[in-house]
């Protein structure tokens, strides 16, 4: 495959795009993503090519645009709802989780609701606390809805038209910090299926299990890691829900132990999740308890460098890492 190298924001906007060419009826709707090309340029041009009726601007209420793409969704089209931060979805909570994520089963098959939302989650740069919200934990818990959370453009783009061409609700998770990062993407077609973690990079040592932004912190520390002679697997899962646990337990197998990285709050996270079902099937290959690296269990900080410390970080893996292979920092 022919590859170039564009940024994330470019990646998603590329997805969109191809989609949106591929399918009259797929269409846009956000906060700012027409005329101003998007709060993040996400969308950049994308009013021009497809018009007003396709690329919409919103008013400022997101249980209101929410709950219109989910009635255009059940009648029919495939509506990409951006939400300019997943912190402002919470106001649209009862349109997207009793609403969307249940109307197939509560109507006994006839209306299915095949929507993306989609936008910015976690810390984005000094926000603080009601505007950082990761918002993984919370949501996955939730059944009839799809998670993906892309840590890389080429991901980005593969996930994003797997998402909008899924048939039940997909909430896909960016992050501010990462639209500016730059990757190859391929310029021929392909897609990403939900479900499938990537290894990418292999050790025998540790597994370290992570998603999104912090996968980038994994990497550095296995980097790191690797010159005290530590070898970690770094799995990216892609999607939390649906979540590839086979790819974790043959991994853990292989180096029995794990440490799971995840932005979200400790306290009843995905890397909970992750750890519960690893003991559940794995119990007897672990040679260590597993051990979880989280957000600090407080709101997010306002400050720069208080910003920093309670994200998870390379520092606080590899301490994690070097407590279950035996080692001191």
């Amino acid at each position: 495959m022919a590859t170039r190298v564009i940024q994330f924001r470019e990646a998603l906007r590329e997805a969109m795009t191809e989609e949106m060419r591929r399918d009259p009826r797929i269409f846009l709707m956000g906060e700012e993503v027409a005329q101003y090309n998007g709060a993040y340029k996400v969308s950049q041009g994308m009013l021009e090519e497809f018009g007003p009726q396709r690329i919409i601007d919103a008013p400022i209420s997101e249980n209101g645009f929410a709950g219109l793409g989910i009635g255009a969704a059940m009648y029919g089209l495939r509506p990409i709802i951006e939400f300019m931060s997943w912190s402002f979805s919470l106001v649209a909570a009862d349109q997207i989780l009793n609403n969307a994520a249940k109307m197939l089963y509560m109507s006994g098959g006839q209306w299915g609701c095949p929507i993306v939302f989609r936008g910015n989650n976690g810390a984005g740069g000094q926000l603080g606390s009601t505007h950082s919200w990761c918002v993984e934990a919370l949501y996955s818990n939730v059944p009839g809805l799809k998670i993906a959370i892309p840590s890389c453009p080429y991901d980005a783009k593969g996930l994003l038209k797997t998402a909008i061409r899924d048939p039940d609700p997909v909430f896909f998770l960016e992050s501010e910090r990462m639209l500016g990062d730059k990757g190859e993407v391929p310029e021929e077609e392909y897609t990403i299926p939900f479900g499938q973690a990537i290894l990418r990079r292999e050790g025998s040592d540790v597994t370290l299990v992570s998603f999104g932004r912090p996968v980038n912190f994994c990497m550095e520390a296995a980097d790191e890691l690797l010159q005290d002679g530590i070898a970690c697997d770094v799995l990216d899962m892609r999607t939390v829900r649906p979540l590839d646990i086979d790819a974790i337990i043959a991994s853990v197998k292989k180096t029995n132990r794990l440490v799971v990285v995840d932005q979200s709050w400790p306290f009843a996270s995905v890397a909970t999740e992750v750890i519960t079902q690893t003991i559940e099937r794995a119990f007897d290959h672990l040679d260590h308890e597993p051990v979880r690296v989280n957000t600090d269990d407080v709101p997010t900080p306002y400050a720069k460098n208080l910003e920093m410390e309670y994200l998870p970080n390379k520092g606080k893996i590899i301490a994690a890492v070097k407590s279950v292979v035996g080692t001191t920092v």
